[in-house]
């Protein structure tokens, strides 16, 4: 059934059938993976279904790309497991409301483009190492707390049913989309895990042996936390760590729906909702999150293009909090287990080991070392600044050898040099090694037709190669420079000594 009224956009068809499935289907799918990911970070499992009704609902209702889905992601909470551990749930509150000012302000100030200078390498590494932080957290399930505190492995029966419970799981979500894609696999997983569990009285870990669920409304509350500088130091590395996190997998979720749909949707709109989404969650109660990439892609493949499905889906998960909290401590952790383990095994980017030999080796050393930083310091922001760094300083590399110089004197025995490439920092050296101000004649000319000056460095060495020849009693000239470079030159004129020649022109027809 198809109407012309749309939610936000009256000049836009809607499919109000597709909107309503594609909602219940993405609710299903949020709940088991934000309850694991809370579970994960040592947080009540109502924690993470906040986060997936409020992200959900804010950034269905303003954000800039309809169709994509937020909740309570694992990429965010994973970077926040050391200061719940050290500082409490408090200090999370406070820094995932400051992550979301951040984020508000990236959006406000138009910055959400940058997200494209992150190179593929980097983004292979960052999902891979966030793969192997999710899968070996599921294996920390496998432990349980005694009556004294210690912490022990699952011994005899309990660890085979553990073990069990879970390899059905995975089994089921693995097989049945070969079935039917019509109902979430891991919907089905958790369902049929549970009905065994309770129809043969299995004895196993629940949810509710984590933590109990209180099915209320998110209620406003003011982070318990000391308002001094000395709490700002705690919580702001962790703020920019989420915010970056946040919006690198929002923002590349965006771009993935945009090329799905053949839409253009508003990073900085998005960055402003995702900001606002996590204040919301800081002050009542959730842990925040980002775009979702599996729940996003489970929502478009059901038929949805506009906003009604992430509203749909996030107040669906708000009617499950406050009349489903009994069901859902009793369900098996088997079954979360086995469902993340998949998500883990689904994230991991395995076409980047396909195609190992196929990259360039310093992309290879940028994919492991993102990785490698994502999976020992859990700080994902920093192994993605870390790995743009370095392709940064890759590609500086490559272009600084491609500078070359061909040498001709004409009949009137000036000298010609014809420059390629890019003329910038990393190249000035090879770039004034070519030139010989005591043996070349009294005029040289630089053609830079085919070259640009790029920076600092590169006016700086014009200067010193100007004065060079200057010094021998020669005039260095420079030839076709383009606009921009004129500029640069004329900007910094107080501090450099260079002869721009003017450009000669010709005319093939008279003006009339």
């Amino acid at each position: 059934m198809k109407n012309t009224i749309s939610l936000f956009d009256f000049s836009k068809k809607i499919n109000y059938k597709n909107e309503l499935l594609a909602g219940f289907t993405v609710a299903m799918t949020m709940i088991p993976e934000s309850l694991s990911f809370a579970i994960l970070a040592g947080l009540s499992p109502l924690t993470g279904l906040y986060a997936a009704f409020m992200m959900g609902l804010v950034t269905a209702v303003l954000g800039g790309r309809p169709g994509m889905v937020s909740g309570g992601a694992g990429a965010t909470i994973v970077v926040l497991i050391a200061l719940i551990q050290s500082h409490g749930i408090e200090y999370l509150f406070a820094t995932v409301a400051l992550a979301g000012i951040l984020q508000m302000t990236v959006g406000i100030f138009k910055l959400g483009k940058f997200v494209r200078l992150i190179p593929q390498p980097v983004m292979y590494g960052f999902l891979n190492g966030l793969a192997i932080i999710i899968f070996m957290a599921q294996v920390e399930q496998f432990k349980i707390t005694d009556s004294s505190g210690a912490v022990n492995w699952l011994q005899g029966m309990p660890l085979y049913i553990m073990a069990g419970l879970t390899a059905l799981t995975i089994a089921i979500v693995y097989f049945f989309p070969k079935i039917t894609k019509v109902v979430p696999a891991s919907l089905v997983a958790i369902i049929i895990v549970f009905a065994v569990v309770l129809g043969f009285n299995i004895p196993t870990k629940t949810v509710a042996d984590i933590a109990h669920i209180s099915g209320n409304l998110p209620s406003f509350h003011i982070p318990e936390i000391p308002f001094s500088l000395e709490t700002l130091q705690i919580i702001l590395p962790y703020a920019l760590i989420m915010a970056g996190v946040g919006l690198i997998e929002s923002l590349l979720t965006l771009s993935m729906v945009d090329e799905i749909t053949n839409t253009k949707g508003s990073a900085n709109k998005e960055s402003v909702a995702q900001g606002l989404a996590n204040i919301t969650n800081g002050f009542f109660g959730g842990m925040g999150g980002c775009a979702m990439v599996a729940q996003t892609l489970v929502n478009l493949n059901a038929g949805s293009r506009a906003r009604l499905s992430g509203i749909i889906a996030s107040l669906l998960i708000l009617i499950i909090i406050l009349c489903g909290a009994p069901v859902i401590e009793k369900i098996p952790m088997a079954a979360l287990v086995g469902v993340m383990m998949m998500v883990a095994i689904s994230t991991f980017q395995w076409v980047s080991i396909r195609i190992v030999n196929k990259m360039p080796k310093s992309d290879i050393f940028v994919g492991v070392t993102v990785a490698l930083i994502t999976v020992i310091l859990h700080n994902l922001a920093l192994a993605v600044l870390i790995g743009v760094i370095i392709s940064a300083l890759v590609f500086a590399w490559d272009n600084a050898k491609r500078i070359r110089a061909r040498k001709h004197v004409d009949e009137n025995g000036v000298k010609y040099y014809e420059i390629y490439g890019p003329l910038f920092f990393g190249s000035v050296t090879a770039f004034t090694d070519k030139f010989d101000p005591m043996n070349d004649p009294d005029q040289v000319i630089i053609d830079f037709k085919e070259s640009r000056i790029v920076d600092m460095s590169a006016i700086d060495a014009l200067d010193k190669l100007s004065k060079r020849y200057k010094q021998n009693h020669k005039t260095l000239h420079l030839r076709h420079l383009s606009e921009d470079c004129r500029k640069i030159l004329k900007n910094a004129e107080a501090v450099v000594e260079v002869n721009i020649q003017d450009d000669p022109t010709y005319k093939v027809m008279p003006e009339k």
